[in-house]
């Protein structure tokens, strides 16, 4: 497991965040996750689907907080080719 996201309100994100670092919380730069190539935009844009911030919890697992802008599963979402099982090369 790499880390466990929660999905918090839009309203709520930067909020949750500020009380997050007055509790002495260290957490991260807000992400902004978009479409571009880089997969990230610099600033907060309407194409920006998600935006995110990571912090541990007292145990040291890596939790995330993340507001999502948008409802995915258009085709129009999908923009790579999924990999399968037959996409790996087999190892001896």
């Amino acid at each position: 497991m790499n880390h466990v996201a929660f999905n918090v309100p839009e309203e709520r994100f930067l909020e949750y965040r500020a009380k997050l670092k007055a509790k002495g919380v260290a957490v991260s730069p807000i992400i902004d996750h978009d479409d571009s190539p880089a997969g990230v935009a610099r600033d907060l844009r309407p194409g920006v689907f998600v935006r995110s911030f990571y912090f541990q919890d007292p145990d040291g697992i890596v939790l995330e907080s993340a507001c999502w802008r948008r409802v995915l599963g258009q085709p129009s979402d999908i923009s790579h080719q999924p990999k399968t099982a037959a996409d790996r090369a087999v190892r001896v």
